[in-house]
C-alpha cells in the first residue's frame, strides 16, 4: 500500500494512493479545521459549514443538482466535521474519477451559501442537536470531552449549541471559510487505480484558483489536573452510561503503539480483559470497549460502558482494578502477542476499501504530518514489549490524569466520587 504525497507551490497537498486492480476509487478533499479551531461564538460553525456547501454553487444551483449528478454516476458521497478537520468526498467506478474530482472540489471551492437553504438547514442542524441528546451512549461522550477540557475549543462540542446555530448569518459563514478554506490547510487524497502523474495534474487544474492567505492557527490547549474529576449528567435512563478516562497524548508522541497495545489489551475483541470481566464474568453490560483518542496538541484514552444502573459502583472498582493490575504486573508473552495479532488483522481488514485507505492517510497527514504505510505501523506494534506496556500504564493510570463521565438516574454521586482513585 504505497503512496506519493506532493506539495504545490501554494502549499496545497496531494496524497495518492494506488490501488491496483481495485474497481473503485475514493477522491477526498479536506480542510485542516472543525469544532477546536472554533471561538465560542463560533462553536458549530465548521459542521454547519460543511451542510451548506451541499446546498449549491454557481455552476450546480441547487442540492438537488448536486445529488442528482452524483447519483447518475453511481457514486457513494457524503462529508464529516470532528475537532481536527473537515472532509468531502466521492467514491464509484473509476472510470469517473475526473467528475467526482471536478464536483467535490466544486463543493469545497465554490459553495453559494443560499438564505433560503441556511434557514432550512438552521432547522436540520437543531434536530441533529436534539437527537444526540436524546442518544445517552453519546452524550456520555460529550461530557466527557467537557470533564477533560471546560470551556476551551477542545471541551466544546462539534455540533455546537442550539443558541449558536439559531444566530449563524451567511456573513459568518463567508468570513470563516475565507480564514480556513486556504490552499496550505487543504489536502486532496485519490486513492484508487489511477497514475499519480495523471492525478496531479487534474488537481493542479482544479485547485489553480484556490486562495493561498496565511493557515489559521487554533488556541493552544494548557491541561491542567490534580485530583480525579467527576462529571454526571442525571437521566432517567434504563442503562447508565459511562466514560473512564485518562490524559494521553497527541498524535505525534513516539508512545503512541505502546498505547494502541495497552488498549487492545483492555478493550480488543471479545477475549480482552474487559470484555471478559464485565460481560463474560460480571453480566453488567452488554458493550466496553477502549480507544486512543489522538490529536494534534492533546489526547486521551477512554474505557467506554453502558451498564445496569444500581451496578455503577461495582464496575467502576472493577474498571480501576483492570487497569492498577495492569500497572502493577507485566502482559504475558502470549497474551501480548494474541493482541499485537489482533491489532495487526484489525489495521488491514480496517484498510480494504480506497474511502478508508484515502481516510488513513490524510487523517495521519493531519495528526502527525508524517505518513506510514501500513507495513511500517505493523513493525512499531509487534516492538511493544510487555515492559513498555506496564511502564505506559503506570504513567497514564494516576489520579492526575482520571476522569469519569456518566449519564444516567445517579442517586449516590458522593459514593462515585469516593471510589475515583488509585
Amino acid at each position: 500500500m504505497n503512496f506519493k504525497k506532493k506539495t504545490l507551490p501554494n502549499g496545497l497537498r496531494i496524497i495518492t494512493v494506488p490501488t491496483k486492480g481495485n474497481p473503485s476509487v475514493t477522491v477526498m478533499v479536506l480542510v485542516e479545521t472543525g469544532s477546536n479551531y472554533e471561538k465560542k461564538s463560533e462553536n458549530g460553525l465548521s459542521h454547519f459549514l460543511e451542510h451548506m456547501c451541499f446546498k449549491g454553487t454557481p455552476t450546480r444551483p441547487s442540492a438537488m443538482d448536486i445529488a442528482i449528478e452524483l447519483d447518475s454516476l453511481g457514486a457513494k458521497n457524503n462529508a464529516f466535521t470532528n475537532f481536527e478537520y473537515t472532509g468531502y468526498y466521492a467514491k464509484g467506478d473509476k472510470k469517473h474519477w475526473k467528475k467526482f474530482a471536478e464536483v467535490v472540489s466544486d463543493i469545497y471551492l465554490h459553495p453559494s451559501i443560499p438564505e433560503r437553504e441556511l434557514e432550512k438547514e438552521r432547522g436540520v442542524i437543531l434536530q441533529e442537536i436534539s437527537m444526540y441528546e436524546d442518544l445517552p451512549k453519546w452524550k456520555a461522550q460529550e461530557l466527557f470531552t467537557k470533564l477533560m477540557y471546560g470551556d476551551t475549543p477542545a471541551g466544546r462540542t462539534i455540533l455546537g449549541p442550539s443558541e449558536n446555530i439559531k444566530s449563524f448569518s451567511k456573513k459568518d459563514f463567508i468570513q470563516y471559510r475565507n480564514k480556513h478554506y486556504v490552499a496550505s490547510s487543504t489536502i486532496v487524497v485519490v486513492a484508487g487505480d489511477i497514475p499519480s502523474n495523471f492525478i496531479e495534474k487534474e488537481i493542479k487544474r482544479l485547485f489553480k484558483d484556490i486562495p493561498t492567505s496565511k493557515k489559521h492557527k487554533k488556541e493552544k490547549l494548557l491541561e491542567r489536573q490534580k485530583n480525579p474529576a467527576l462529571l454526571v449528567h442525571r437521566k432517567k435512563t434504563d442503562q447508565t452510561h459511562m466514560v473512564l478516562g485518562f490524559r494521553a497524548f497527541p498524535g505525534k508522541d513516539k508512545r503512541q503503539p505502546v498505547l494502541d497495545v495497552l488498549s487492545g489489551v483492555l478493550g480488543g475483541g471479545m477475549s480482552s480483559r474487559l470484555f471478559q470481566k464485565l460481560r463474560e464474568e460480571m453480566g453488567a453490560c452488554y458493550y466496553v470497549r477502549t480507544s486512543n483518542d489522538q490529536l494534534t496538541d492533546h489526547g486521551s484514552f477512554a474505557i467506554s460502558t453502558g451498564i445496569e444502573k444500581n451496578r455503577v459502583m461495582e464496575v467502576e472498582e472493577a474498571l480501576l482494578k483492570e487497569c492498577k493490575r495492569l500497572a502493577d504486573e507485566p502482559v504475558s508473552e502470549k497474551e501480548l502477542n494474541k493482541v499485537k495479532d489482533y491489532l495487526v488483522g484489525n489495521l488491514y481488514m480496517d484498510l480494504e476499501t480506497t474511502d478508508s485507505m484515502a481516510g488513513f492517510y490524510v487523517e495521519q497527514e493531519v495528526l502527525t504530518g508524517k505518513l506510514k504505510k501500513p507495513n511500517e505501523i505493523e513493525k512499531e506494534v509487534q516492538k511493544v514489549t510487555a515492559k513498555d506496556v506496564q511502564k505506559l500504564a503506570k504513567e497514564i493510570f494516576q489520579n492526575k490524569n482520571l476522569n469519569l463521565a456518566i449519564v444516567g438516574d445517579i442517586k449516590d454521586e458522593k459514593g462515585i466520587k469516593k471510589i475515583l482513585k488509585f
